[in-house]
C-alpha cells in the first residue's frame, strides 16, 4: 500500500497468538549468543520504499569498517509481517532485524520474539521525546527497539475559509465544539469535519492524547483500560457533536471524503504530521489554502499531544549477532546521514528529535509552501507526545473499535455502549489466548 496511506494504522483482523506468555517472563537478554570472528551478515525485514538505498550507506561505510554487511528484505507491513515474523520465530527462523509498528511491539514480545538491547543502545534515549522513547520499553528498563518514525497528532484548518465564515482555531477542544457548532450556524452545508471509524488509530491517538492507558501490566498480569475515564471522555465529547450533527459521521479516505476535502464542504482535519502526503492526493486544488496548529487541548494549562502512526527497528531473538544487530538499528535512527536519506528516500518524519529540524525539514512541504514554520511548529509538537501503553492484542481491538464505533457513528447511537464493547471484546480475546486478565 502507500507509504502515507500506512501510516494510517488500517489494520486487519489477524490473529497473533502463537504462543502467549506473561510478558514480565519475555524477552531474551542483549548480546551476542555466540562469540563471533570474521565478517558479520545481518538480513533486516522491513516495508519502507528506499530502505535499500539507505542500508548501502552502512554497507559502504560504518558497515564496511566493522564488517558487518546488512541485507534488506522488503515486506508487506501491519499484521502481514507481524504474522509472519511470529512464523518464522517459531521456526527458529526469524532475520536479525524488524521493522516494527509501536503497537506491534507488546504482540512480539509476549511471543518472545524480540530481544532486549537495552546494553547497547541504552545511550540513544537521549535522542528521542520521553513519550517516542517509552513506547519502545514498555515501561521496563528493557528497551526492545529504536523508534524510528513517529506521527504526532496536530490540526489542519483551511485558512481561507476559517477567515471568511469568522472561525478562530480552537486551542481547546470545548472550543472546537463551539467552532463547529458556529460554522453549522453560518453555513449549515459545511462542516468543520468528521468523526471517521475506518481508522483505529486516530481514535487511539486521541484517547493517548487525554491521558488513557490502555493496555498496562499489574505483576505477570494485563490489565485492559480501554473504557478509562479518559477515553470514555473522548468517546462521549464525538458522539455527542455526532448526535447533535455538528459534525459529519462519514468515514475517511472515500471519494466522498476526498470530495469533501477538496471543495471546502469539510473544513479542517485532526491529523499527524504525515498528512500533506494525504491531502496532496485527496484536495489537490487546495494547495497552499491550509495551515497547520497544534492540537486542541483538554484544558488550557495542558500541552500535550497523540501519536498516529510510526515505526521501530528492533533486534529478534533469534539473531545470533544482537551486539552486531543493535549498532545497526542504533546508526539507522540516529546518525545524521542515515536520517536524512530516510527522509529522502523513504519519506519519514524520523522520531529523532534533532533530526526534525535538519535536512529535508528545514523548507515545508510543498503542499504546505504558505507556512515557512510547518516543521518548525511540527517539532515542538512532537516533544509533547504522551505516552501510549499497547498491549498483545492490539488487532482485536481496532477490529472492534471500527466494527462498534461505526455502527455507532452511522446510527448517531451511544459512543459509550461501543467503547465498552470494544473494551469487552479485548478482555475475552486477551482470556482466549491465555494471558491471565486482571480485573
Amino acid at each position: 500500500m502507500p507509504y502515507t496511506k500506512r501510516r494510517r494504522l488500517v489494520t486487519s483482523a489477524v490473529a497473533v497468538a502463537l504462543g502467549a506468555t506473561a510478558l514480565a517472563a519475555c524477552g531474551s537478554e542483549s548480546g551476542d549468543s555466540e562469540t563471533e570472528s570474521g565478517p558479520v551478515s545481518l538480513t533486516y525485514w522491513t516495508w519502507t520504499p528506499g530502505m535499500d538505498k539507505v542500508v548501502d550507506l552502512w554497507n559502504k561505510g560504518p558497515g564496511k569498517k566493522d564488517q558487518i554487511t546488512v541485507t534488506v528484505k522488503k515486506q508487506a507491513s501491519g499484521d502481514t509481517l507481524v504474522t509472519k515474523i511470529l512464523t518464522a520465530h517459531k521456526a527458529k527462523k526469524a532475520p536479525d532485524l524488524v521493522q516494527a509498528e509501536y503497537q506491534a511491539i507488546p504482540t512480539l514480545v509476549s511471543n518472545d520474539a524480540l530481544a532486549d538491547i537495552s546494553k547497547e543502545v541504552g545511550d540513544a534515549k537521549g535522542e528521542f521525546a520521553d513519550g517516542v522513547w517509552q513506547q519502545t520499553t514498555l515501561g521496563t528498563d528493557a528497551v526492545y527497539a529504536i523508534p524510528q518514525d513517529i506521527g504526532p497528532m496536530m490540526f489542519y484548518y483551511r485558512e481561507d475559509l476559517f477567515k471568511k465564515y469568522g472561525l478562530k482555531v480552537p486551542t481547546t477542544w470545548d472550543e472546537f465544539a463551539e467552532t463547529a457548532r458556529d460554522l453549522k450556524k453560518k453555513a449549515p452545508d459545511k462542516d468543520l469535519t468528521t468523526f471517521s471509524a475506518n481508522d483505529s488509530g486516530l481514535f487511539a491517538g486521541l484517547a493517548q492524547q487525554a491521558g488513557a492507558k490502555w493496555w498496562t501490566t499489574s505483576g505477570d498480569k494485563w490489565k485492559v483500560g480501554i473504557n478509562d475515564e479518559a477515553t470514555q471522555k473522548v468517546a462521549k465529547f464525538w458522539g455527542g457533536l455526532v448526535k447533535e450533527g455538528a459534525i459529519d459521521n462519514q468515514p475517511m479516505y472515500t471519494p466522498a471524503w476526498n470530495k469533501a476535502i477538496n471543495t471546502g464542504k469539510q473544513l479542517a482535519w485532526v491529523s499527524a504530521v504525515w498528512a500533506p502526503g494525504t491531502l496532496t492526493t485527496a484536495a489537490p486544488d487546495t494547495k497552499g489554502k491550509w495551515a497547520m496548529a497544534p492540537l486542541p487541548q483538554w484544558s488550557q494549562n495542558e500541552n500535550r499531544t497523540g501519536s498516529w502512526g510510526g515505526s521501530s527497528t528492533a533486534v529478534t531473538t533469534d539473531s545470533t549477532h544482537k551486539a552486531a544487530a543493535a549498532k545497526f538499528a542504533a546508526w539507522l535512527n540516529t546518525d545524521r546521514d542515515a536520517l536524512n536519506a530516510l527522509a529522502k528516500e523513504s519519506g519519514i518524519y524520523p522520531a529523532s528529535s534533532s533530526a526534525q529540524l535538519s535536512g529535508a525539514f528545514t523548507t515545508p512541504p510543498d503542499y504546505f509552501s504558505n507556512q515557512a514554520d510547518f516543521y518548525t511548529v511540527a517539532a515542538d509538537i512532537a516533544k509533547t507526545t504522551a505516552p501510549s501503553a499497547w498491549g498483545p492484542n492490539v488487532n482485536v481491538a481496532y477490529t472492534s473499535f471500527k466494527d462498534a464505533f461505526g455502527a455507532a457513528a452511522k446510527n448517531k447511537s451511544d459512543f459509550a455502549a461501543a467503547l465498552n464493547t470494544m473494551q469487552d471484546d479485548t478482555v475475552a480475546d486477551l482470556k482466549k489466548q491465555g494471558f491471565e486478565v486482571a480485573q
